[in-house]
């Protein structure tokens, strides 16, 4: 199926939810995102079961005409999922991940040792790179396993700086294209009435 699709099926208005568009977007950060917008641009529900159940269709199920505000609510459901993803930190990724624990303890170890020499401008850098930009594969194997073995805070600023330092440590905007969000498929849903 092409990237490019788009269609509208009837949904049951007993249910009680709006019109509107469901959206399956892959985002600039390379993460699938499902969202279920109504024809105002608000989310009806975060819930990724409904959304899926809402998109369930039997072979039955009758083929609508796409709606006039179809292009318009998806655009909005996108902006959505991109407006989601930067409030919730999700550059960060999983809270179990290289990245997110590795900013979360340096965050930290920067609020406990504020003043002091161990807070360098190399290591503020650093940080501030690991909020912005994705890691390298290199890099979060070894914040993994030293992780698991228990690195303290400071070993793990100097190591981060280290890695910044022979440029290993993040892919940045000049290693990386900036990737927009693309819009793998929508499907709108109208009452069946």
């Amino acid at each position: 199926m092409p990237d490019v699709a788009f269609s509208t099926k009837a949904h049951n208005v007993t249910e009680n939810k709006p019109d509107g568009a469901l959206v399956y977007v892959r985002t600039g950060e390379g993460n699938d995102a499902l969202a279920w917008i109504d024809e105002q641009g608000n989310s009806v529900t975060e819930s990724q079961y409904e959304i899926l159940k809402a998109a369930e269709c039997l072979p039955e199920t009758p083929a609508l005409p796409r709606q006039p505000n179809h292009h318009e609510t998806v655009r909005k459901g996108v902006e959505k999922i991109a407006e989601q993803e930067k409030v919730t930190g999700g550059q960060l990724g999983r809270p179990s991940g290289a990245r997110f624990r590795t900013y979360e303890r340096l965050k930290n170890f920067v609020d406990q040792n504020q003043g002091s020499l161990f807070v360098t401008p190399d290591l503020l850098k650093a940080i501030d790179e690991i909020y912005r930009f994705p890691l390298r594969e290199y890099a979060k194997d070894v914040l993994n396993r030293q992780m698991r073995t228990g690195i303290s805070a400071y070993q793990l600023a100097e190591l981060v700086v280290n890695l910044r330092a022979d440029d290993r440590l993040c892919v940045t905007e000049e290693n990386i294209e900036r990737q927009e969000p693309k819009i793998i498929c929508s499907l709108g849903l109208a009452s069946e009435n």
